[in-house]
């Protein structure tokens, strides 16, 4: 059994500890309070977008499929594919596993294709992508520098300009997005959504849920609505994983540091009785040295 100096020392360094994890607790549940306003206020304005763009492609006419952003490229075979990840992760760790699910996803996405270029948003999954630059057919974009924390628009539309862009230019030919989403307001899942080309499955859960509607008319034409409609679209649904990949890294570290803080309370207890085992261990054996002594007197003053 440790001595009591070393549990001391013990009991001090988790209470520092404990101290440390209910700070960060309660500056976690601060953020969350405001991400949670901002996912309010943008989840309506995302599914609606979503239901939108997916009434919208229902109704566009076969030959829209020739279309700069609606081109599938059938011509090029999957293992010869590009495609281009956006990964969303934290700038910062303490927050249970939700970067390494983050990574753990996009990496078994990075297996299945031939060339893979990685716009990493957070501190956390560009480092660790940075060691594997260059190996496995994985090209880092470095110009990407782009937090994850508090989520703006004009963030959002720099990101769509310039992965609309790659995709046009024939650099990429899929666009994917891979960001947590918020369940229940205690639980998040790592979710891969299909940007580009566009398809009206991406955005749907089920192929039940794909309604064919008759053909609309656009006005002036099908390529001029498309080409001010889909880089809108693109910009709000990079938001929006955005807004939702911010919220459940807030929920996540609230919950890990509360475990943590929960953990110190009870290695604490545990700490707090061993000291008492070993502080009543040394009174006795203190108790039983002074009665030894005390009858090795006696013992000696009466022979």
């Amino acid at each position: 059994m440790a001595n009591m100096h070393e549990i001391k020392e013990r009991i001090k360094s988790v209470s520092d500890i404990k101290k440390i994890t209910n700070a960060m607790y309660l500056i976690s549940s601060s953020k969350l309070k405001k991400a949670r306003k901002d996912l309010d206020a943008t989840e309506p304005y995302f599914y609606k977008l979503l239901y939108a763009m997916r009434s919208i492609l229902s109704r566009v006419p076969e030959e829209a499929d020739e279309l700069e952003f609606f081109n599938e490229r059938p011509e090029i075979p999957p293992e010869k594919r590009s495609q281009l990840l956006i990964v969303i992760t934290a700038d910062k760790g303490m927050c249970g596993s939700y970067n390494h699910n983050v990574i753990q996803k996009a990496e078994s996405m990075i297996k299945e294709t031939g060339m893979n270029y990685l716009s990493v948003m957070g501190q956390v999954g560009r480092m660790y992508f940075q060691r594997l630059d260059k190996k496995d057919n994985i090209t880092l974009d470095k110009s990407f520098f782009y937090t994850t924390q508090n989520p703006t628009l004009y963030r959002a539309r720099s990101i769509a300009e310039e992965i609309l862009e790659r995709f046009s230019s024939g650099e990429v030919d899929d666009v994917y997005v891979v960001y947590t989403d918020l369940q229940n307001g205690a639980e998040y899942e790592v979710r891969t959504q299909q940007i580009l080309p566009l398809d009206v499955t991406h955005f749907v859960k089920s192929d039940s849920d794909v309604t064919k509607h008759h053909e609309a008319e656009f006005y002036p034409d099908i390529e001029a609505v498309m080409r001010h409609l889909i880089p809108n679209f693109v910009k709000g649904l990079i938001y929006g994983t955005m807004v939702e990949s911010f919220c459940s890294e807030q929920q996540a570290r609230m919950s890990a540091m509360d475990s943590a803080t929960t953990s110190a309370k009870d290695m604490l207890h545990t700490l707090s009785l061993q000291y008492n085992r070993a502080r009543q261990a040394a009174i006795t054996q203190e108790i039983s040295e002074v009665c030894s002594g005390s009858e090795a007197q006696n013992s000696g003053g009466n022979f």
